[in-house]
């Protein structure tokens, strides 16, 4: 590696150095401080910027995920790097500067918001000893920064939370990965707790039957509704990940909740690349079919997305409105994510509340905190 002549560390340098100080310990670690327990929501990530270069650094850390392209690594690194890397930032940049706002990316608002939501609401139950953040898997703020910001401050119990209500290898246990990789280098790990998915959580369908009957009540119905999720490869179904089924349960029990005869709604899944069969039926595909076979109106929303983000503002709501549209529909609306809106964050803070019971209370009065310094030194004499 040549010498930097900036002055600056080499990055492999940064992070052997931080490393080296998480197996060390915090050199201004006390035993005052207070035990903490710890909230962790996280969602899928975003680029830094609207921009060609941002979307490159996010795309390339996105899509070398094996969790994500399940694809042998030196064929992968090849077409990643010389082929998809050199076309796609710049129309995903494009993409981006479309639903951008002064705040951020669409996701980026509203899991901060989500993330403040739930801290005001947990912490007017638990107080100030739970410490709820937010973290993203790919881009910033990320899950290693995020962790090591919660155990300075004092957290020895986790709970994790990926934004993910139905399990995908890649996506819950991606999180899982990022997690694990940052406990793998530090010396003082905290008690884990993991929520993998929350499919079928009634809560959380009942927000969405809110949230529905919501919109239906200002706008009215359409002849039939699409519940339109992320798609992955059929390989993956096959090959035993529960993501298609989960989709299915969640529908159902929706649909059940909104009082939908099973022509009166359809499960869909978008959002797929490359020439590998997808879970079916596509997205796009059956809003180009629908027209012809009288559907004129319809709904579309997306369970699997906790926040609203460039897969339901552009892809949803732009570019699959237009393919209805121009096969002759007559009536589209995409129904939003559910977002920071009050029955999801209670929802959240519920499907939160049933993982921490069990802990045992923690005492972090001054008296014991003056006594665990006090056991801590006489230890040390």
């Amino acid at each position: 590696m040549a010498p930097s002549t900036s002055g600056a560390l080499p990055p492999v340098n940064l992070w052997l150095i931080g490393t080296i100080m998480k197996f060390t310990g915090q050199p201004d670690f006390s035993h005052r401080q207070p035990l903490r327990t710890g909230v962790l929501i996280t969602n899928l990530g975003t680029p830094d910027a609207p921009t060609t270069p941002a979307l490159r650094r996010y795309l390339r850390e996105f899509l070398s995920d094996p969790r994500v392209v399940e694809v042998p690594r030196p064929l992968w690194w090849l077409i990643l790097n010389l082929v998809i890397l050199v076309i796609r930032p710049p129309r995903s940049a494009h993409a981006y500067r479309g639903v951008w706002t002064e705040q951020g990316s669409p996701l980026l608002v509203h899991t901060r918001n989500q993330c403040e939501g739930l801290r005001q609401r947990l912490q007017a139950e638990y107080g100030e000893d739970l410490v709820v953040e937010f973290a993203m898997r790919y881009g910033n703020p990320s899950i290693p920064s995020v962790l090591q910001r919660m155990a300075e401050q004092g957290v020895t119990r986790l709970l994790v939370l990926p934004l993910y209500p139905q399990y995908s290898a890649s996506t819950s246990a991606s999180t899982f990965d990022a997690v694990a990789r940052d406990f793998a280098a530090r010396r003082w790990l905290p008690d884990l707790r993991f929520i993998s998915h929350y499919h079928d959580y009634a809560p959380y369908l009942d927000a969405m039957a809110e949230h529905i009957h919501s919109h239906w009540a200002q706008h009215g119905r359409a002849e039939k509704l699409l519940f339109s999720y992320h798609g992955v490869p059929k390989r993956y179904l096959t090959e035993g990940d529960p993501y298609f089924c989960e989709c299915h349960k969640t529908s159902r029990l929706l649909a059940e909740r909104l009082g939908l005869n099973e022509s009166q709604w359809q499960v869909t899944f978008q959002s797929r690349f490359g020439r590998e069969e997808w879970l079916q039926p596509y997205t796009d595909a059956t809003l180009k079919a629908l027209p012809g076979e009288g559907v004129k109106s319809v709904q579309v929303f997306c369970p699997g997305f906790s926040a609203d983000c460039l897969e339901t503002l552009e892809e949803i709501d732009v570019e699959n409105r237009g393919y209805f549209m121009e096969a002759g529909g007559e009536r589209f609306d995409y129904i939003p994510a559910l977002n920071d809106c009050p029955a999801h964050l209670d929802a959240l803070v519920a499907l939160v509340h049933d993982h921490l019971g069990g802990w045992p209370d923690q005492d972090n009065g001054d008296a014991a905190l003056t006594e665990r310094q006090r056991r801590a030194e006489d230890t040390r004499a």
